[in-house]
């Protein structure tokens, strides 16, 4: 509060410009009244996600999962399409652009990263996903864990991340394809 007090009064003691407080009000009730615009709109987009989700049938396994919410679900089934399209879960994989891929020659070895030939949309979600996975879901923290840790090829925190996107990829088109709920124990 003695900050506080001192803030104010060096603020009404400040030699700043005095012109155009009129307008810079103005100004901040539109911005304000913009960022209200903005999430009822984001509200609508929710709700209607939640809706279609609701009306593919595969929404009660995919929100099984913990850590998973409907927008991601969502989001999941958006950038995919049917389930039932797809013979693997690899064909998820690149079709986000997760395959390790290696630039190599016959005098040189390359390193291996994601392809990134992909939807970028799906990755990103994924991506995000994982980060609230690790922190949320208890098998997934624990892999997490597990593969940054390692004694053999411990994994750096992005690479481990990927890899729980990798996780996720399998376990979402599995539990999408076989209508099945999230099982804690086969994690």
């Amino acid at each position: 509060m003695r900050r506080a007090g001192i803030l104010k009064e060096a603020a009404e003691n400040s030699v700043g410009i005095t012109a155009g407080i009129t307008g810079a009000r103005i100004r901040l009730i539109n911005i304000l009244d913009e960022i209200d615009l903005y999430k009822t709109k984001l509200e609508q987009i929710e709700t209607a996600m939640e809706k279609a989700l609701r009306e593919t049938g595969l929404a009660e396994y995919l929100l099984s999962i913990p850590g998973i919410g409907p927008v991601t679900a969502a989001g999941f089934l958006g950038e995919v399409g049917e389930l039932t399209h797809y013979g693997h879960w690899r064909q998820l994989q690149k079709i986000a652009g997760l395959n390790l891929v290696e630039q190599s020659s016959g005098q040189k070895k390359g390193v291996r990263t994601i392809s990134k030939r992909g939807r970028s949309g799906l990755r990103n979600l994924l991506y995000q996903a994982s980060l609230t996975l690790v922190a949320k879901n208890q098998e997934f923290k624990a892999l997490y864990r597990y593969l940054t840790t390692r004694p053999q090829n411990p994994l750096k925190k992005k690479q481990a991340l990927i890899a729980i996107c990798n996780k996720l990829l399998r376990v979402m088109f599995t539990l999408g394809k076989e209508k099945r709920y999230y099982d804690a124990d086969k994690v």
